[in-house]
């Protein structure tokens, strides 16, 4: 399958009357929609392309309602402007209804006597030494776009093994590490943790994702980030899980949680 470079991909959205429209080829799609990660990127793309001059981002949640298939319409409003944030509302919109509802908290920095993190990065070998990652069958068209080398960990339909992995991972198009939508996008491209349990393929479906940035300007040495995925639990049908990343250096810049549908 030919593949279209997340740059592309990015900058083929219009601008149309108050709002952003794209339309995705097959090769960033998870099965016949956009996977989680792509759909909350874009709806970033749209807002900050909508509202001039935002301060950094600091959080945003994302509620997957419906697949995000055929055209997409996306429309981003602000919900609240004060001093130092601005709250905004996306709507990301396809051929189904409304597909997700996202919102982004971006707030200007200030001078605090605090300075505490306790996320300190594994130590793990780089990823020139790890084995490749995204290289089981039947894996979503849209892993193609990614590199990934695993440090540490399980492959999904791995059964015993715990359901986590830590997975260097980069986009295959170079573009501009400090780009925050290219990493939206790749911070939900590994599969969910608790498929490490399966010992068939399933289908998944993301519900709910909540992440918090932890550098204002996130930005990696060499174009590799460091991604762990931890399931907290996997059970009726849902698995809660938690997901940090790490620039190249060490440097923590985000944390999530995340809440999947596991059919089978």
């Amino acid at each position: 399958m030919e593949l279209t470079p997340f740059s592309e991909l990015t900058a083929a959205m219009q601008h149309i009357d108050g709002r952003h429209r794209i339309t995705l080829p097959a090769d960033w799609l998870q099965g016949r929609t956009a996977y989680g990660g792509l759909s909350a990127a874009l709806c970033l793309q749209a807002t900050v392309r909508s509202h001039a001059d935002l301060p950094p981002l600091r959080s945003a949640q994302f509620c997957f309602i419906g697949p995000a298939t055929g055209e997409l319409d996306i429309a981003a409003a602000v919900l609240r402007q004060g001093k130092s944030t601005v709250i905004v509302g996306t709507d990301l919109t396809g051929d189904s209804g409304l597909a997700v509802r996202a919102t982004f908290c971006f707030g200007s920095g200030r001078a605090s006597a605090h300075h505490h993190q306790s996320l300190v990065m594994s130590k793990v070998a780089g990823p020139d030494q790890c084995p490749s990652y995204f290289e089981w069958p039947q894996r979503p068209n849209f892993m193609s776009h990614f590199e990934g080398q695993l440090a540490h960990g399980a492959h999904p339909r791995t059964p015993g093994a715990q359901p986590e992995m830590t997975v260097w991972m980069r986009h295959r198009d170079a573009g501009d590490d400090a780009d925050l939508v290219r990493l939206l996008a790749l911070a939900d491209a590994l599969p969910p943790a608790a498929l490490v349990l399966a010992t068939e393929p399933i289908m998944i479906s993301t519900m709910t994702w909540s992440i918090d940035m932890l550098d204002a300007r996130p930005c990696t040495p060499n174009g590799w980030w460091l991604a762990k995925t931890v399931a907290d639990t996997s059970r009726e049908g849902y698995s809660a899980q938690r997901n940090v990343i790490w620039s190249s250096d060490g440097k923590p810049v985000l944390v999530a949680r995340q809440n999947v549908a596991i059919f089978g």
